[in-house]
């Protein structure tokens, strides 16, 4: 299956053949706009409208049996498509698009706090970032030096690097617990600033294109979460008063 979203977030619809029914009515295609569950990031929602005008709502979209295989998921009681018919993707744009502003927010977040990332999840309203990290930080500051780096408008961009290129640089790796997969002989980097000198890291997921996209945005709370693991949730809008 073609995936889209890898090189184009902004495409919020596209055609696409049916190949496959699963056993729990999952629709498979030969390729997508759909984002699947990963990293921290939900999968998209929305719909597909079939040649006759009718619509099948989609509730969800995981991965299958590996990375490569992306599975929409009906929402109940929906019509089932045939396999080898056409069919349009809308996705719910208000929804991801919610969902790339909070992603490209905790990769800028992660260049404040230049911490190894513990776990991280993002919803449509807020994101959270866990950090390794045993330092008290005032979240006014953070948020100062997070607007400070979204009112820059710094470009965000792909860039594809070989499993070799990988592997000579693994310092570019900020989660501690998670790794990128392998196997697949390329891997996707999401770069922040001309010639990536904000950020560059691996990741799967879709972002903004450029930082001022993400808007006001503050962290809402720094919670304490064992000796060495501290909680940070960001949320839209200007840090209350």
């Amino acid at each position: 299956m073609k995936a889209l979203f890898a090189d184009d977030a902004y495409l919020s619809t596209c055609e696409a053949t049916v190949t496959g029914i699963r056993d729990d009515g999952g629709i498979e295609l030969d390729q997508t706009c759909f984002y699947a569950t990963s990293g921290g990031q939900p999968g998209d929602t929305g719909f597909f409208e079939r040649a006759d005008g009718t619509r099948i709502q989609i509730a969800g979209t995981i991965n299958g049996a590996t990375k490569a295989d992306i599975v929409h998921l009906p929402a109940p009681d929906q019509p089932a498509p045939a396999v080898g018919e056409t069919v349009t993707l809308h996705i719910d744009w208000d929804r991801r698009y919610k969902l790339m502003r909070l992603h490209t927010a905790c990769h800028l977040l992660s260049v404040v706090c230049p911490y190894p990332i513990t776990g991280a999840s993002i919803s449509e309203e807020d994101a959270r970032v866990d950090f390794d990290m045993s330092e008290t930080i005032d979240k006014a500051e953070v948020t100062e030096k997070l607007m400070a780096l979204v009112e820059a408008n710094h470009p965000v961009y792909i860039k594809w690097i070989s499993e070799e290129e990988f592997e000579a640089n693994p310092d570019i790796v900020k989660s501690k617990n998670v790794r990128p997969p392998r196997g697949l002989g390329r891997m996707r980097l999401v770069c922040i600033g001309d010639e990536a000198t904000v950020d560059s890291q691996p990741c799967g997921g879709t972002h903004v294109s450029e930082t001022a996209e993400v808007g006001q945005i503050h962290i809402g709370k720094i919670e304490k979460k064992g000796r060495e693991n501290r909680r940070f949730r960001i949320r839209f809008g200007e840090l209350p008063a």
